[in-house]
């Protein structure tokens, strides 16, 4: 029964290396086609329908690209499609989210914040991702999408909505990832709904003798345009799982917006870049001061809404029977004295300003909570403390891991794994 511990945090480990893989394949591919599209030039002789050329050399070869505007006259018998990067990419994160959902009670549900059921968190989570492609699909179908500078800051105003509507509702960890799997869900739907279909539009026209709209290949460039903006403070909103100082504090949801904005100053510097061979250096300038405002609010003041989280919340029946199980109490003397100086409510290790992670190790009741933690962290493997900086003995990972095993076999096999 302990043993599924392992097994479900290696399946978490591997969906998050597929999902790492393909955002880099996506990301990659994404970032290519803008700078490729920017840096196209008009030269004299072109085929008939291509709006530019460009002469790429890599890999010890060169390469001669063309760009046709709507379509080439006649259908290539060798077409690529990219897309498998965008889809699988959505796909192993939404496997991760319901990994996530697996921990509700301890990383999703904030109970000083909003009194829900696991069900409930979970049904927010799943509900507002649909909601916000759902919104921001109509807008751009809307007349907004043909004034594209209203339309893309009424998608800012509908992030920063979002942000502050999770930190509602959310631990401050989940508030930034639930953000960035918002956006990633309108990038992806964007690729599925919009880009894709209208392309196979294209497509047919040419297999069918007709001449493709030119509307079809607008309004997948005005969606292309949103991800390319869109793509680095999704990645940021992903790293943020493992930095409190982001997602700690009351004032996350600001940090968010100007992440978002970060990300339109940096991809404006290399879009102009790609285009006229020179980026602005302003950008980088603001790029700066924003970074120094996101560093300013981490801290002003801390909220630490985890950790309060964590002690408001009652033990489940999982963590109580973790907390009843043979060789608990002497677990609860070995794990303060090793790894309390760091997961403490005022750490006093040097350098260490809040509870990693917001892992509180201090008490019966913290120990009970991060029960499979510390089995895999501090008995399974040696992860923990760091360096073994506290002198942790074989002994000690030993009763750790008899603990958790006597308290994993005690409960039914659908909890043994959380």
């Amino acid at each position: 029964m302990h043993d599924l511990a392992i097994i479900w945090d290696w399946i978490g480990f591997a969906i998050r290396w597929v999902h790492v893989i393909t955002a880099m394949a996506w990301i990659g591919a994404s970032f290519y086609f803008i700078a490729l599209d920017l840096g196209l030039r008009k030269v004299p002789h072109l085929p008939a329908g291509a709006f530019g050329e460009e002469w790429q050399v890599h890999g010890g070869g060169f390469y001669h690209i063309q760009k046709y505007l709507v379509a080439p006259e006649n259908m290539p018998e060798h077409l690529i499609w990219h897309k498998w990067q965008s889809y699988s990419t959505w796909l192993s994160g939404a496997a991760l989210l319901v990994v996530y959902w697996a921990g509700a009670e301890l990383y999703l549900i904030d109970p000083a914040k909003a009194d829900l059921s696991v069900f409930q968190g979970i049904l927010i989570s799943a509900g507002s991702l649909t909601l916000g492609w759902l919104i921001y699909d109509f807008l751009c179908k809307s007349q907004l999408g043909n004034r594209p500078t209203v339309l893309m800051l009424l998608l800012f105003v509908l992030l920063v909505a979002m942000a502050w509507g999770y930190n509602q509702v959310f631990t401050g960890r989940a508030a930034l990832l639930h953000l960035g799997a918002f956006t990633a869900t309108i990038m992806t739907a964007n690729v599925f709904f919009i880009i894709m279909p209208n392309q196979r539009i294209v497509v047919k026209d040419l297999q069918e003798g007709r001449t493709p709209d030119a509307k079809y290949g607008k309004i997948a460039k005005l969606r292309s345009t949103h991800n390319n903006y869109l793509t680095l403070p999704v990645i940021f909103l992903m790293l943020s799982n493992h930095y409190p100082l982001a997602f700690a504090t009351e004032y996350n949801w600001l940090i968010a917006a100007l992440v978002f904005l970060m990300g339109v100053t940096i991809r404006h510097y290399f879009n102009t870049m790609h285009a006229t061979g020179k980026g602005p250096h302003w950008t980088w300038g603001v790029t700066a001061l924003l970074f120094v405002a996101i560093m300013w609010l981490s801290t002003a003041p801390l909220m630490q809404d985890d950790i309060e989280a964590a002690e408001a919340r009652a033990l489940t029946e999982t963590e109580q029977l973790f907390a009843s199980a043979e060789g608990f109490d002497e677990v609860a003397n070995i794990v303060p004295g090793r790894c309390a100086m760091c997961h403490a409510r005022e750490p006093f290790y040097d350098g260490i300003h809040r509870a990693p992670k917001g892992l509180l190790l201090e008490t019966p009741a913290d120990i009970a909570r991060a029960a499979r933690q510390i089995y895999l962290q501090a008995g399974v493997t040696n992860a923990m403390p760091p360096a073994n900086v506290s002198f942790m003995e074989e002994e000690e990972r030993r009763k750790i891991m008899r603990w958790y095993r006597d308290g994993a076999a005690s409960q039914p096999f659908s909890l043994a794994g959380k």
